[in-house]
């Protein structure tokens, strides 16, 4: 019973970081949604800042991982860790 939870929180050196863990819980006013068995869980702070966001996972010679690409973020730092 494991969710995707995908959280933006305060930090890096753009104001603002994504953190993105598994995660068992349900928190009051979570927003789910379920991508092709994959159920993501976002909390209602962190919804608003994600609408329209799309998330992908990347498998190559310069990265591995999560990327996120985010139409509402205005600005991002050069290592591309958080967005303002």
């Amino acid at each position: 019973d494991l969710a995707l939870r995908v959280a933006v929180q305060p930090g890096g050196c753009s104001g603002l970081r994504y953190r993105l863990f598994f995660d068992e819980r349900s928190l009051d006013g979570d927003v789910e949604k379920d991508f092709g068995g994959v159920k993501v869980v976002t909390d209602r702070m962190s919804a608003p800042y994600l609408g329209g966001a799309t998330i992908d996972f990347v498998d190559t010679i310069e990265k591995q991982g999560f990327t996120i690409d985010n139409p509402n973020a205005t600005g991002s730092c050069a290592c591309g860790d958080s967005f303002s």
